[in-house]
């Protein structure tokens, strides 16, 4: 049976249990809904009965309603998602694990809470110590719909031949199950070192380094998984942040991480992880190499200091009949006087308030001494102070400040100029400030990083004015996470634990970003240098170090199998990036299918037509997802060439795009161009390559990128 048709079969089977428990707690709901009724009836017959013994009926009643309102509570609170797991353990016994623990009308066992002792297993069992564990399974539910179900195998020699495995454990089963004393040693191998991860101390820094199909993530999950469940008390309150590539990153944790409360973990794409802003897209490489930069930050703050375009730039206020006037030249004084004594300038309106106080009554001394006369300076501050027309201009003089409205002020390349003198070359300057005119396809992922910057520089705003932040930058606001949705302030700093998978492609800004968020944490770091997109990574391992703080306890693993690709296409791959990683630096393949992959040359006017025959042939090859991946500016074009395709199996994506995701086979189109849209080349293409689990079809015009 195919692995569509096994993984279809497989969600029937739990959905059909997932549906015995939806009934029974159904039925426990009447039951607890009938039991509130009739302490309510207790509560109104109290009435009629003599004085003595209406305490005793009342207390009942008491009872009977707090018991039944505790429990439809309790029902109603876990009713999404309330079965999460399943082990099948040696012998017939099958546990299911969940939110609650359920028994049937006759107390067999449906789901067994996932604190209760018989539970311990699904978080603690791993290759090294099964625990009588074969099968391990995820359940993903919505409500009461089951959507998926992911495996592993803890014993693969213990796999009954009527046991389907779905997910990554078919290939642990597959490997367990091979003949040869070899193929049984990898299993325990790749088991052994990934548990040892898993299991490491949670305090300090845990770095997972390997390449391509080393199970890097899934063991971080495990990870987060399994120090939920051995430091609860220490993790739990606090909460855990996971941050990927990707949403489709985050979507695949939501699957293989099982939810252990409301609000114990965190998902969020790099892209989001600003509170009320998502990014849409990627910049190009030379772009989001300049916004990556820490030299960025001398830019925002010089940005942010700069007087706002709107600000005027004279003021003029009537003081005893005599017109007091600051030109342009001395409001700059002003300002620069206001931002020398440092601080966030949202917080600092009473400061510029009494500066320009002084300044006021410095020009009010001037006019006096040139008329031979004097003035009470302090009187003047007090009587001016109180004038609403000063207040008035000291509002959109020295405006509230926003992250996404200075951002923008960037767009004009003069103030931009003002800004990054000295520290942007000039063409710099010129892709930034275009860039930051042109906001039609919303904030990019490098933007995401400016925006935080931005928002710790200049301080939180008052909270009278949080409507109208809300209203200035409402087209940011589709997907904010605020307060009441969260259960947590916004731009929460406090997590206990923080999990950052594809780390090595995080620019300098954006590892300042995620370290806010880990004031307090420990740090679990998923990454592969050799599969990098950020072209320095001497001021990204400056800007991490920083991250991490004072963090002493620092433990470094490295996964060393490669058991997502086939030895064959691995190959390729390898000869790809032979130049730019060492030998130690890349993993073992251990499959062999003897499928070669195909290298097939094209002409560019004969792309379109390639294209759909070499995707049209591997749908016809394998029975999961077959992955176009091309270069980024290219996806929309591909993708219109593949319309009218098995659109749920086939998917285009870009070169950056395909961080972290696998296929069962993969189209790569024009390799060369990966290679050049990219600021590190044939790390790219590295990845790209070793997307494919089983086939791989390469197009190109060109045999520069075998190098």
């Amino acid at each position: 049976m195919s692995e569509p048709r096994v993984r279809r079969a497989e969600i029937a089977i739990e959905q059909s249990h997932v549906d015995r428990v939806y009934a029974r707690l159904a039925e426990l709901r009447t039951q607890a809904e009938a039991m509130r009724a009739k302490g309510y009836e207790i509560g109104h017959g109290a009435q009629r009965e003599a004085v003595f013994e209406q305490a005793s009926m009342l207390f009942e009643r008491d009872m009977m309603v707090y018991h039944a309102n505790q429990t439809l509570q309790t029902l109603d609170a876990e009713y999404e998602g309330l079965v999460f797991g399943r082990l099948d353990q040696i012998g017939p016994e099958t546990v299911y694990v969940g939110r609650l623990g359920i028994r049937d009308a006759e107390f067999e066992n449906l789901v067994t809470d996932w604190r209760a002792p018989a539970a311990a297993a699904f978080y603690q069992a791993t290759a090294e110590e099964p625990m009588d564990v074969v099968r391990r399974r995820v359940i993903r539910c919505s409500g009461q719909a089951v959507l998926d179900v992911d495996d592993d195998v803890l014993i693969p020699d213990a796999v009954p031949d009527d046991m389907n495995v779905v997910g990554e454990g078919a290939l642990m089963a597959a490997l367990g199950r091979a003949r040869g004393e070899k193929m049984r040693d990898i299993v325990a191998t790749i088991q052994k070192e990934q548990d040892e991860v898993i299991r490491a101390p949670w305090r300090g820094v845990t770095e997972i380094t390997g390449g391509p199909g080393t199970g890097k993530t899934a063991v971080a999950l495990h990870r987060a998984a399994y120090l939920l469940y051995r430091y609860r008390r220490q993790l739990g309150g606090a909460g855990v942040l996971v941050v990927g590539p990707s949403g489709v990153f985050t979507n695949y944790i939501s699957r293989v991480l099982p939810s252990m409360g409301e609000t114990n973990v965190e998902l969020r794409a790099l892209g989001q992880v600003l509170d009320g802003i998502e990014a849409t897209h990627h910049d190009p490489a030379p772009l989001a190499a300049v916004k990556g930069s820490l030299r960025m930050r001398k830019v925002l703050l010089k940005a942010m200091r700069d007087t706002p375009p709107d600000a005027p730039t004279e003021m003029r206020i009537v003081y005893q009949g005599e017109v007091l006037k600051l030109g342009p030249k001395e409001l700059e004084r002003v300002r620069r006087k206001v931002h020398g004594h440092g601080g966030p300038p949202n917080r600092a309106r009473v400061r510029a308030a009494e500066t320009l106080l002084e300044a006021l009554a410095d020009k009010a001394e001037e006019y006096a001494k040139a008329d031979d006369r004097t003035i009470d300076r302090q009187e003047l501050i007090t009587a001016l102070g109180e004038r609403i027309d000063f207040h008035r201009f000291l509002v959109v003089w020295w405006p509230v400040l926003y992250p996404a409205e200075v951002l923008r002020w960037l767009g004009d390349e003069r103030r931009l100029t003002r800004a990054a003198k000295q520290v942007l070359s000039r063409e710099e300057i010129s892709l930034l400030a275009a860039s930051m005119a042109d906001r039609s396809q919303g904030w990019s992922m490098a933007d995401i990083a400016l925006l935080d910057e931005l928002r710790v520089l200049m301080g939180p705003p008052p909270k009278r004015r949080r409507r109208q932040r809300l209203e200035l930058d409402a087209e940011q606001q589709r997907d904010s996470r605020e307060q009441t949705t969260r259960g947590r302030p916004e731009h929460y700093d406090e997590y206990s634990h923080i999990v950052v998978d594809e780390s090595q492609d995080l620019s300098p800004m954006q590892w300042r970003m995620v370290g806010r968020r880990g004031k307090y944490a420990s740090w679990t770091v998923v990454g592969d240098p050799v599969q990098s997109s950020w072209p320095d990574p001497t001021e990204a391992a400056q800007a991490r170090d920083q991250a991490f703080g004072a963090r002493t306890a620092r433990r470094r693993y490295t996964l060393r199998t490669n058991y997502r690709n086939s030895a064959e296409i691995f190959d390729l791959a390898a000869r790809v990036v032979a130049g730019h990683a060492g030998e130690d630096e890349l993993p073992h393949a251990v499959r062999t299918t003897g499928l070669v992959p195909q290298v097939k040359a094209i002409e560019p006017a004969g792309a379109e037509t390639a294209v759909q025959t070499a995707a049209k042939e591997l749908l016809g090859a394998v029975d999961g997802t077959v992955g176009v991946i091309c270069a980024m500016d290219r996806v929309a074009e591909v993708g219109g060439w593949l319309a009218g395709q098995d659109e749920e199996r086939l998917k285009v994506v870009g070169s950056l795009d395909a961080k972290g995701l696998e296929y069962d086979a993969v189209v790569l189109l024009e390799p060369t161009e990966l290679i050049t849209e990219s600021l590190t080349g044939r790390r790219v293409l590295y990845v790209a390559l070793t997307r494919a689990t089983q086939q791989l079809t390469v197009l190109a015009s060109d045999e520069e990128w075998l190098g």
